[in-house]
């Protein structure tokens, strides 16, 4: 699974750009992180189809940059993010986006960017 990384200038109506872009393609966004800092703005867009979502951004003329996405499932209590983080630092793998995809009874889903996929794939499988 990959996800979009999308630079934005801050001005309204941004975001919706990126949206109609895949909406028109009938992409649909499984999960989606935004924040704005200091006049600028970064969102990133986990789609469920990475193939349709990268050609409709292009054709709109929207600059991405693409992630392996890990998912993972946890228990939803208090600490076990921490153990996965400190986890993930401690193996010296850096966090690069985070996402809550999903959440059913005790459980947590997340969707994991790090900088080293390969290593993060190794530190996340001892938590399924």
């Amino acid at each position: 699974m990959r996800d979009c990384s999308i630079q934005l200038t801050n001005k309204p109506g941004d975001l919706a750009r990126v949206a109609d872009a895949l909406s028109r393609r009938g992409v649909n966004i499984k999960a989606i992180a935004a924040l704005s800092i200091d006049g600028m703005a970064m969102t990133r867009i986990l789609p469920d189809d990475i193939v349709v979502a990268r050609s409709a951004l292009e054709a709109a003329h929207i600059r991405f940059t693409e992630s392996e996405v890990h998912i993972v499932l946890l228990e939803n209590k208090a600490g076990v993010l921490a153990s996965v983080t400190e986890r993930l630092g401690e193996a010296g793998i850096n966090l690069e986006a985070i996402y809550v995809t999903g959440v059913a009874d005790n459980l947590v889903e997340l969707a994991i960017v790090c900088n080293d996929p390969k290593k993060a794939k190794k530190v996340l499988q001892e938590f399924e």
